[in-house]
């Protein structure tokens, strides 16, 4: 991450998560709630993400993508007919976690459709880097395949080995 990175993102609020009966320790206690910073390592370390939507009828829908941390939002791609892109369309609302369940990050948010050449470099950029691929940012055709950034609007993460000292719930503001 560049300094340039570090200073667009956004800082959100950190507290503990209402979590009744399972023992959790006030904010100052065990390893104390968990910085951003902690987050954002393991979204650009996370090969895939769990990205949860929900069908046009409310059945939740599940499915693995590749993401990018873009400094504000987790971008994927999908191609437009995709059920992840008709449920998207229907309600965007979704949540995104990280692959393991050891040191997870959740995060709730709205997703939003790219369609800027910039910021479809930028994701291409990322996408490239991260997996060792050689797309082009013609790959992405907005009639072909959607980029979509997903803005947290509350996250959420836990450090493994201290269940009840470590979990955080991170706010942002709008």
């Amino acid at each position: 991450m560049s300094a340039s990175d570090a200073q667009s993102e956004p800082e959100p609020t950190a507290e503990r998560p209402y979590m009744p009966g399972y023992g959790i320790q006030g904010p100052n206690e065990g390893s104390g709630l968990l910085p951003w910073s902690w987050a954002v390592e393991r979204m650009r370390a996370a090969r895939n993400f769990w990205l949860c939507t929900v069908r046009p009828d409310g059945r939740p829908h599940a499915m693995p993508v590749w993401g990018a941390w873009s400094g504000e939002a987790l971008m994927f791609s999908s191609a437009v007919p995709s059920r992840k892109m008709v449920n998207l369309r229907a309600n965007p609302d979704v949540v995104v976690t990280t692959e393991a369940a050891e040191n997870p990050v959740v995060i709730e948010g709205r997703a939003e459709v790219v369609t800027e050449p910039r910021a479809l470099q930028r994701f291409i950029d990322l996408v490239n880097s991260k997996y060792a691929t050689r797309y082009r940012v013609d790959f992405l055709d907005p009639e072909v395949n959607a980029t979509v950034a997903v803005r947290p609007q509350r996250a959420f993460g836990l450090r493994q080995g201290d269940f009840t000292g470590s979990p955080t719930r991170w706010r942002f503001t709008a």
